[in-house]
C-alpha cells in the first residue's frame, strides 16, 4: 500500500511539474530591443493594410471585395517618422487654414478613434495583434474634452497619488508620443456639433507610450494608433488649474 501511495504522490508531483513547465513555455518574454524592432515593423505593415475612407477614418482593406481596390494605402501617403519612432500622417485637404498651433498644456476638444496593439512575431511575420480600443468617440459622437492622456491636471494626478499612496509623475497618464506627434498639426475652431473629417494619423510605438512602465491604462508593450481631428483648443490657465 505504501508503494502504491508513493507512486501516486510521485505521479502528482510529475504532473504538477509538467504543468509548471507548460506555463513557463507559454510566457514569451521579448527583450526591449526586439520589441522596439517589432513595433517599427508592425507599424509599416499596418500602413500597408489600411487606408483612409472619405471621412478620413482608418479602414482595413477587405480581400473579399473589390470596392476598395483603388483606395490609397496609408504607406503611400507622405508619412513622417520621428526619432522616437512615432509616425504621423497629415491628411491632405483636411487641415484648418490657417489653423491654431497646439500648445503643450492646451485644453483639447478632439474627435478620436484610437486602438492599441501588441507587435508580435509569429512564423517570421511581424504584425500587430491583440487589438484593443483605447478611445472611440465616433460611436458616441461626443468629443474627447481635455483628455488626461494628452495633459493630466495636477489635481487629478494628486488625487491618484493620495489615493494609492504613490508618487507617480505625469507620465503615468500622458502619452509622450501623442504629444510629440500633435506638434505637427493645427487645431480647427469648430462647434461640437460639426461633422468630423479626420485630419490625420499618429502611430505611437510602445517605447513612446508606456513601454513597460507603470500607467493607469494597464498597458505593457502596447503601440497606440490615433486617428483624430482637433476641433478646438483653449489655453490652459495653469495658475487656476483645478
Amino acid at each position: 500500500m505504501k508503494k502504491i501511495l508513493l507512486g501516486i504522490a510521485l505521479s502528482v508531483v510529475a504532473l504538477q511539474g509538467c504543468k509548471r513547465d507548460d506555463n513557463v513555455d507559454e510566457v514569451v518574454v521579448v527583450n526591449i530591443a526586439d520589441q522596439n524592432t517589432y513595433d517599427d515593423a508592425a507599424a509599416i505593415d499596418f500602413l500597408k493594410k489600411n487606408y483612409l475612407n472619405s471621412q478620413g477614418v482608418i479602414t482595413a482593406f477587405d480581400d473579399t471585395v473589390t470596392t476598395d481596390d483603388n483606395e490609397k494605402k496609408l504607406s503611400d501617403y507622405d508619412y513622417k517618422t520621428l526619432p522616437s519612432g512615432v509616425i504621423y500622417i497629415v491628411r491632405p485637404g483636411a487641415q484648418p487654414s490657417p489653423g491654431k498651433d497646439i500648445g503643450a498644456t492646451d485644453v483639447l476638444n478632439m474627435m478620436v478613434l484610437a486602438k492599441s496593439y501588441i507587435a508580435t512575431k509569429i512564423d517570421d511575420k511581424i504584425a500587430y495583434s491583440s487589438e484593443s480600443t483605447f478611445v472611440n468617440s465616433l460611436i458616441s459622437g461626443n468629443l474627447e474634452k481635455d483628455p488626461a492622456y494628452f495633459y493630466v491636471k495636477s489635481s487629478v494626478l494628486k488625487r491618484y497619488n493620495d489615493t494609492y499612496h504613490t508618487t507617480y509623475g505625469r507620465n503615468i497618464y500622458e502619452i509622450e508620443g501623442l504629444q510629440e506627434g500633435l506638434k505637427y498639426f493645427k487645431a480647427f475652431d469648430l462647434d461640437d456639433s460639426a461633422n468630423y473629417n479626420m485630419q490625420g494619423v499618429i502611430i505611437v510605438p510602445s517605447r513612446a507610450a508606456f513601454a513597460r512602465d507603470s500607467n493607469i491604462y494597464g498597458y505593457t508593450d502596447r503601440s497606440i494608433v490615433f486617428n483624430f481631428q482637433v476641433y478646438k483648443t483653449k489655453t490652459r490657465d495653469l495658475a487656476t488649474e483645478d
